[in-house]
């Protein structure tokens, strides 16, 4: 069985990958629940927010739904790596048993 050649990833495809880790950062996240206070508690206690404010940060919707979507790129990241480190961890078992083999 030959190996499959391996493609260099394109540019978009390298800033592609960082797209999820910026998602599920700790500060993107915390800046989406400062919006959430802002946009969604704050009105709900009565305070006024302006309706540029409103278009320019948006609404309770847009705001909870990057909530849920930062929340789904963190847990994609995790899986990813915990899947890369069994399949690392695998790859040595089974080299490990070749070698025991030979």
């Amino acid at each position: 069985m030959t190996p499959q050649p391996t493609l260099a990833p394109t540019r978009l495809e390298k800033i592609l990958g960082v797209v999820p880790r910026i998602l599920a950062s700790h500060a993107h996240v915390i800046w989406l629940l400062g919006l959430g206070v802002y946009l969604i508690v704050l009105p709900l206690c009565g305070v006024a927010v302006s309706a540029k404010a409103e278009l320019i940060g948006g609404n309770y919707t847009n705001v909870t739904s990057d909530i849920g979507a930062c929340i789904a790129a963190g847990g994609t990241l995790t899986l990813v790596r915990h899947s890369r480190r069994r399949h690392a961890e695998l790859t040595k078992l089974l080299e490990e048993l070749r070698r025991k083999q030979d």
